[in-house]
């Protein structure tokens, strides 16, 4: 099962994969309310300002209705609130803080190769104040993902709102050929419920069909621009023919060379060899033109031109320049289920388990690559170009949720300003879905998709992990606080605490099954 997976996802990506075991009925959260009332808390809008309290938020249903800043006295005087009517349901959040819910860009379900039921990850997503996704490519079949999104929708199962696209030639009989194909192909997945369509990359003109055909039926777009195609299809050629997003960052160095056409592989180079295709793409960077060069220049800015949106997902490389740090982050010890702690093994039959012969050479290159690349993002962001959050966890040592607070860290090691980060996180990923006039902010009218943390995660985003910041508290002694209080998706109030709690259970249960099943 294993070989196979990592064949056709590297050599054939038109992919699916077992289907993972689905979300149960929801059992978890409360409401929506006729009205819920988020008391005394401090706003941090989504939108770049700054933030602003204490405030009084108004919920009617599954909307935000009204914000009242409550002013600077202390004790607010009573006129200054939001009136309390019978029958509210009343949060007293003094000294909390309250963003938009997070949208994570590049979120895979995972699938029976991983192990993991559907409900573990979208647990883990909820607990972290992820309140959208976008399921990229729908591995577990179209089908499955959009009963999901449906189901969701309604608020069946606990979990957040699911934007499906699919893997580009998912389902047909064979390679697709030619330009009709790929449109008809785009029309009949745009008619099953697909928001939009995943490349790895294909012949010119099929790419420029599929994405123009795309484009007419209002579907989005994104691609990882493999390095079997990347020599005839870089992030140029996606972004002059429409491309929504580009994933990771193949085929960016690959726009910028100078002095070279094909990246610099040594002789026994093989792609199908994992360690092989990551050990060199940790040189990638260095082989690009410089920062700040004519040629970085005039790349960047024709990207922003066109529109193009980077979902880097730097979290999903990071063990790539730091192996041991990934291999015993805290939340592996309560929260990685043990089928996918094998799934990250070193192994030559499945993907992103690449751990061969992981030498320091391979980490201070990927170091490297790393400053190269977020001198990149920063320079992106800075000249007006947007730039979004996506984890990709299931893969290389990062657990779904967890995953994206490290992303919102590692952004801001690239230079952005939490505020930045947090913009990056919610009302950025929701314009790239076309749903920023629904969510991403904290605005009346828009859907009570809600984070709230009792710590402020401007100052310390570690206090937005599941597992809490580790510090010295007042009494000398060492504690954990933090991880988000509630998550609210669609006026729905989630314990994030009881979701934790319920995936600790979900892995001590194979933990157990597992070791029932090796007893004699």
């Amino acid at each position: 099962m294993k070989l196979r997976f990592f064949l056709v996802l590297v050599l054939l990506p038109a992919w699916t994969w077992a289907a993972s075991e689905p979300a149960p009925d929801r059992t978890r959260g409360e409401g929506p309310f006729e009205r819920l009332l988020l008391r005394g808390v401090t706003v941090i809008s989504g939108e770049g300002a700054p933030p602003v309290g204490p405030m009084d938020v108004l919920i009617e249903g599954n909307r935000i209705t009204e914000l009242r800043n409550l002013g600077v006295l202390f004790p607010t005087p009573p006129e200054n609130r939001i009136p309390v009517q019978e029958g509210d349901r009343v949060l007293e959040l003094a000294g909390h803080y309250l963003l938009p819910g997070f949208v994570d860009l590049h979120a895979h379900f995972g699938g029976d190769e991983q192990g993991v039921p559907a409900e573990y990850a979208a647990k883990l997503w909820l607990a972290h104040g992820i309140t959208t996704i976008r399921e990229p490519g729908s591995g577990n079949g179209l089908e499955w993902t959009v009963r999901h999104r449906e189901r969701s929708d309604r608020n069946e199962i606990s979990a957040p709102r699911i934007v499906p696209y699919v893997v580009f030639g998912q389902g047909h009989e064979g390679p697709i050929l030619n330009a009709e194909e790929a449109r008809r192909w785009v029309r009949e997945v745009a008619a099953r419920g697909a928001a939009g369509v995943k490349f790895f990359g294909a012949p010119r003109p099929v790419m420029q069909a599929a994405l123009d055909e795309a484009r007419q039926l209002g579907l989005g777009s994104a691609m990882h621009h493999t390095q079997l195609e990347v020599v005839t299809w870089n992030v140029l050629d996606s972004a002059r023919a429409g491309l929504t997003t580009m994933e990771h960052w193949y085929g960016l160095p690959e726009a910028m060379f100078e002095n070279q056409v094909i990246q610099d592989y040594p002789p026994e180079y093989n792609y199908a060899n994992e360690q092989h295709r990551f050990g060199e793409a940790g040189r990638l960077w260095a082989q690009a033109a410089a920062p700040g060069s004519d040629t970085w220049v005039r790349v960047r800015d024709e990207l922003i031109a066109a529109g193009l949106t980077i979902d880097p997902t730097l979290t999903i490389y990071e063990a790539s320049r730091d192996l041991m740090r990934e291999m015993n982050a805290d939340w592996h010890a309560d929260y990685t289920h043990p089928a996918l702690w094998d799934f990250f093994q070193p192994s030559r039959d499945a993907h992103g388990s690449y751990w061969f012969d992981w030498t320091t050479a391979h980490e201070v290159a990927w170091r490297r690559n790393f400053g190269i690349w977020m001198t990149f993002l920063d320079d992106y962001k800075n000249h007006g170009g947007r730039v979004t959050l996506g984890s990709d966890a299931g893969y290389i040592w990062k657990i779904y949720g967890f995953a994206y607070i490290r992303e919102m860290e590692l952004l801001q090691e690239a230079g952005f300003h939490p505020l930045e980060v947090v913009r990056s996180a919610t009302i950025l990923g929701a314009e790239v879905l076309g749903m920023d006039g629904r969510i991403g902010s904290i605005r009346p009218g828009k859907l009570a998709d809600l984070v709230v943390s009792e710590f402020n995660p401007l100052q310390n985003f570690k206090v937005l992990y599941g597992t809490g910041h580790f510090r010295l508290g007042e009494d000398d002694r060492p504690e954990r606080v933090g991880g988000v209080r509630y998550t609210i998706k669609d006026g729905i109030v989630y314990d994030a605490r009881e979701l934790l709690g319920d995936v600790r259970a979900i892995v001590n249960a194979a933990r157990e099954a597992r070791r029932g099943s090796a007893a004699p």
